[in-house]
């Protein structure tokens, strides 16, 4: 799904696909206000695939949320180098009375995509997340994996510019999009999106509060402290050996737990 941007907190960058500067989201005023981010600093370049981890509450959804234009920043700068930015959600939310090709093809036709040059740029997308045979099928008549792949498919055909956008990076916002579904399915998928993804070129800002699945996927893991969330640290974890993506997964658990319990303790 296409998130509509405001150009009055979202600026544009020149070498990186988003750069947050001090950005901070309260929700509510005076005594009921809920501070969310306090001063969030964090750079995404053009292809990178960038894991955001933390416990519940911290604000990583609200971080989503407000790169993808959903929500304002109260404070602090957010610099876009995208003009659509992509979101997949938890669930696939995809539109019950379109096919599978249909749901695909939504974001290219309200882009104004001419008819021939959507369905082929559907075909193609449909064939790259495996699902080329299924095109005709309504989602209820999919598994949960299938329809989280035809929201990927949904998502990329957003996210990837043609014709005069074609030069800007492109940028996928991912909020838990495999929580739901069982560890087998949930494994294959991962897969997938890392195929997927190297394909394409994207870059990628991946929510989750699992940290094997974050060093798995990600090129580098940040860290966000309990709520208001900032950021405390970051791991560049790209072509990790498994010894070396264990002992990884380790040192971040422990600091996850460090990160909670001095929240608790406040």
């Amino acid at each position: 799904m296409t998130a509509t941007l405001d150009e009055s907190t979202v600026r544009p960058a020149t070498d990186h696909a988003v750069r947050l500067s001090g950005v901070h989201k309260t929700f509510g005023q005076g005594e009921r206000a809920v501070t969310a981010l306090a001063g969030v600093d964090l750079d995404v370049a053009p292809g990178e695939f960038v894991c955001l981890l933390g416990a519940s509450g911290c604000g990583k959804t609200t971080l989503l949320n407000l790169v993808a234009g959903l929500e304002k920043p109260t404070a602090g700068e957010i610099y876009l180098n995208s003009s659509r930015p992509a979101v997949m959600f938890q669930e696939a939310a995809l539109m019950p009375w379109l096919t599978a090709a249909a749901n695909v093809e939504l974001p290219l036709r309200l882009a104004g995509i001419p008819r021939t040059e959507r369905r082929t740029r559907t075909g193609e997308l449909l064939e790259l997340v495996r699902l080329s045979g299924v095109g005709g099928k309504r989602p209820h008549e999919l598994s949960g994996g299938m329809r989280q792949r035809v929201a990927l498919a949904r998502a990329l055909a957003s996210a990837l510019h043609t014709g005069k956008d074609a030069s800007l990076p492109s940028l996928l916002l991912m909020d838990e999009p495999f929580s739901a579904l069982d560890a087998i399915t949930r494994d294959v998928l991962q897969s997938e999106l890392l195929r997927v993804w190297s394909s394409t070129g994207a870059a990628a800002v991946f929510v989750t509060h699992d940290v094997r699945e974050a060093v798995r996927l990600g090129q580098r893991v940040v860290l966000l402290s309990s709520r208001p969330g900032r950021v405390v640290q970051e791991w560049w974890v790209r072509n990790l050996s498994p010894a070396d993506e264990e002992a990884t997964v380790t040192v971040i658990n422990q600091r996850l737990r460090e990160v909670i319990s001095s929240h608790a303790a406040a």
